[in-house]
Formats: C-alpha cells, structure tokens, sequence
C-alpha cells in the first residue's frame, strides 16, 4: 500500500522555525516529484512548494519565498520543508503529496514557470498541523 506520512509540525510563536518530514512507504520516491500544501480553516487548499524527482528543479508560493525551503534526501525516501520566520498566516494543515515522473528531470529547473497543477497529484498523506500563535 503506497502511503505518505508527514510529521513534524505543532505549535510555535511568530518567528520561529520548523521542519516537516514526508515519508513514504510501500513505494520508493526515487521517480516520484512532490508536492507541499497547506489548507487553512475556510480556505481552499493551496500550493506550498513542489520538487522534482532529482531535486533540481523546485517552485515556492510567492508567501512563503526566502522563508521555506524543500528538499529530499531519496536514499531515506523522505522529502522535507523546512520552515523560518513563521507567521501566523502560516498556520495551517500541511500536505504531502507525490505523483510519478515520466522520466529523470535533472540538470535545469523547469519549475521556474510554477508548479505542477494540483490535480497532478495522485498520493496524498494525512497532513499535519502548524499553528503559528504566540
């Protein structure tokens, strides 16, 4: 069963960092480009960030620019966002999430132009929460 946990998320004040873990199992994410979401309460789902499979190319929401950074380590199967001068805006349930590349994008960033439309992603987790709050 092909399934994506993220963790790492909890309560922290205005300014303060962390970083969210997505973990895949049943499946290796080698192939697999991935998605970060967040959904606020009575707001639409929205994109985060996103990385392709070798991790060359990368795209962030202009809110959360210089302040968030994705990255994947394929050799732990993990994707992680890390997450400084947080914001209360930030809070937020956040998703990870995967869909398969057809091939091995390196080299150049092709996400220069945005991210990869939501409905491209096919595995979901559960999400995690963040509240920013003092």
């Amino acid at each position: 069963q092909l399934q994506l946990v993220e963790s790492g998320g909890g309560l922290v004040q205005p300014g303060g960092s962390l970083r969210l873990s997505c973990a895949a199992s049943g499946f290796t994410l080698d192939y697999y480009a991935i998605g970060w979401f967040r959904q606020a309460p009575g707001k639409e789902r929205e994109g985060v960030s996103c990385i392709s499979n070798s991790g060359t190319s990368t795209n962030y929401a202009d809110s959360v620019k210089g302040r968030f950074t994705i990255s994947r380590d394929n050799a732990k199967n993990t994707v992680y966002l890390q997450m400084n001068s947080l914001k209360p805006e930030d809070t937020a349930v956040y998703y990870c999430t995967a869909f398969r590349m057809g091939a091995w994008y390196s080299g150049t960033n092709y996400y220069t132009g945005g991210c990869p439309a939501q409905s491209r992603y096919d595995h979901w987790g559960q999400g995690t929460q963040v509240t920013v709050s003092s």
